[in-house]
């Protein structure tokens, strides 16, 4: 899951302090979450889900097809 987070980051280009900002929580929070030192709050996981355009079950690693249930 950690990793997969980290990859839909780096994908969009974006740095952990840009998606920390979104996600209203410091750069250091969000780095913990990459390295799965902190587990993801369910409110972070969802804004993660809108922003990407994936369902929470393929950010968890549940499914690799990231389409979000209509």
């Amino acid at each position: 899951m950690y990793s997969r987070v980290r990859d839909l980051r780096e994908d969009r280009d974006l740095t952990q302090r840009e998606l920390a900002a979104h996600l209203c929580c410091s750069q250091q929070v969000y780095s913990n979450y990459e390295l799965g030192q902190r587990d993801i709050p369910t409110d972070i996981l969802i804004k993660l889900s809108r922003f990407y355009g994936v369902s929470t079950d393929y950010i968890l690693g549940l499914t690799n097809n990231p389409k979000q249930m209509k």
